[in-house]
């Protein structure tokens, strides 16, 4: 039966990587700057010099950009060959032959894996873990990354009850075939974008702060399956657990999208 499971989430994954390749082109100083902005801003620092950063999920690889601008050592790695290319790309095209920003293909539900990469200053990973097929497990192994007196940065979708089941399904849906897609996308792409619209004449978008495309933002949301959602209070007592203290916290106050925590885990005790 689990196999069964498997292979069906196998099949309706959805293609962050082919979405995100068509980003790369948007990528300029602009949004470069601005994914720099937003890590010092969560992270509470003006600088990364001499840290090692890891970017679980890495899709488009401007963050782990971001992270090597700011003078961390980057690891990079996403389970989606086409989002490992992407990466791949902008580092060719923005540092290349730079040997401090290693990347490559990895599971973040391979403890194999994850145990040989060492042990990280700051781990990364924004609106990945839900998408695994089991995020708590995910959630677990990151946990290991993370040096003493290290940082753990997470963006994770909401839990919305009702609301949440229904987005699983519209998901679901949107991968099944070529027609659910067209169905999906000329359903519910209007509603949003007029939503961003509005947001960004008022009071600017979350998207353009972190300097990503709000388009590729809004079919990323469609599309993307396996999906998963957790209570902010949830993901805080989980990692309470596990050692570790919240430093910030952002949330999307009820509605869908991705909350937003910054952990550190604890220095051993004398």
């Amino acid at each position: 039966m689990g196999n069964n499971s498997q292979m069906q989430t196998e099949r309706m994954r959805f293609g962050f990587g082919k979405n995100w390749a068509r980003y790369l082109d948007l990528v300029d100083d602009e949004r470069i700057a601005t994914a720099e902005g937003s890590l010092k801003d969560m992270l509470g620092v003006d600088s990364l010099k001499g840290k090692r950063f890891l970017d679980v999920g890495s899709g488009s690889g401007l963050f782990s950009l971001a992270a090597r601008n700011l003078g961390a050592s980057v690891h990079s790695f996403d389970y989606d060959p086409d989002s490992v290319g992407c990466t791949q790309t902008l580092k060719e095209h923005c540092r290349p032959a730079d040997e401090d920003w290693q990347i490559e293909q990895g599971d973040a539900l391979d403890r194999g894996y994850l145990d040989r990469l060492g042990g990280f200053d700051v781990v990364y990973s924004w609106g990945v873990l839900h998408h695994t097929g089991d995020m708590w497990q995910a959630l677990d192994n990151v946990a290991i990354l993370v040096n003493e007196g290290g940082q753990l940065y997470l963006a994770l979708y909401n839990d919305q009850r009702w609301l949440s089941r229904y987005w699983k399904r519209i998901k679901m849906t949107y991968n099944r075939g070529t027609l659910g897609r067209a169905a999906v996308i000329a359903t519910h792409a209007p509603y949003f974008l007029a939503r961003q619209t509005i947001r960004s004449l008022l009071i600017g978008t979350r998207q353009r702060r972190r300097g990503m495309d709000p388009w590729r933002d809004i079919l990323d949301w469609l599309g993307g399956y396996p999906f998963e959602v957790a209570r902010p209070e949830t993901v805080l007592a989980f990692y309470r657990k596990r050692g570790f203290i919240l430093e910030r916290m952002t949330t999307v106050d009820g509605r869908n999208g991705c909350n937003e925590f910054v952990f550190r885990y604890k220095q051993a005790e004398a």
